[in-house]
């Protein structure tokens, strides 16, 4: 192929890619990688996370890869944790037991010696359940508990794409449980399958949805 000739195959290529990524995906379930959001140094970009975890849109994978539904089966809201309501959701998640250092039940609360912050294999994916019954992935996310963090010899939080985690630390003055039964932790939510118009680290999204929510699903994992 002739050096002109290549140079502008590689340039129609990168337009293609930079079209797509700066525009809603086909699919009308997926969500807009946002092209702004640039990776530092080691941290994979959106657009290989969402390569790295397209997989697990069938449940039935991330149940094989041994991520496990949340035993409580709730579909976390935003009012649940002492937000406003119009924040929107986040979903029910699954969790790996073995990247969050959890090896025993939650005693009060759920708690772990995992420092895992690698996007392209999440700690937690999160799913939106369907009027049929079934799961819909819109988000994966890294959680890290502040005392393991900390016992790491870390005193700020993790960040991604120079985004900090959110810090989620229970209020006991306050009826709402905002740490959701976890010890104090750390978060981060990707929404790579659901496009979120709060931003695609949001913890919550108004787009996403609990209404469909049923506790028998959890008989047949969604």
């Amino acid at each position: 192929m002739p050096a002109k000739t290549k140079v502008f195959v590689v340039a129609a290529a990168t337009l293609a890619v930079s079209s797509a990524l700066a525009s809603p995906l086909s699919d009308p379930s997926a969500a807009r990688i946002d092209a702004s959001s640039s990776p530092l140094a080691g941290e994979p970009s959106l657009a290989e996370v969402r390569a790295a975890t397209e997989r697990f849109r069938d449940v039935e994978v991330a149940l094989a890869e041994g991520y496990v539904r949340d035993p409580s089966d709730m579909c976390d809201t935003a009012d649940m944790m002492g937000r406003p309501a119009e924040l929107g959701v986040m979903g029910i998640h699954f969790f790996r037991p073995d990247l969050l250092g959890i090896s025993a039940p939650p005693n009060p609360r759920v708690s772990g010696s995992g420092t895992h912050t690698d996007f392209l294999e999440p700690s937690i994916l999160i799913y939106e359940p369907r009027a049929d019954g079934g799961l819909d992935l819109v988000a994966v996310e890294n959680l890290v508990f502040i005392a393991a963090w900390e016992a790491a010899g870390n005193a700020a939080p993790p960040t991604f794409h120079g985004v900090p985690f959110d810090t989620m630390i229970d209020d006991p003055a306050t009826s709402v449980d905002e740490a959701h039964m976890f010890e104090p932790h750390y978060d981060m939510h990707v929404w790579l399958y659901r496009e979120n118009p709060s931003g695609v680290f949001a913890q919550f999204n108004p787009k996403a949805s609990c209404v469909h929510h049923r506790t028998a699903m959890h008989a047949h994992g969604g």
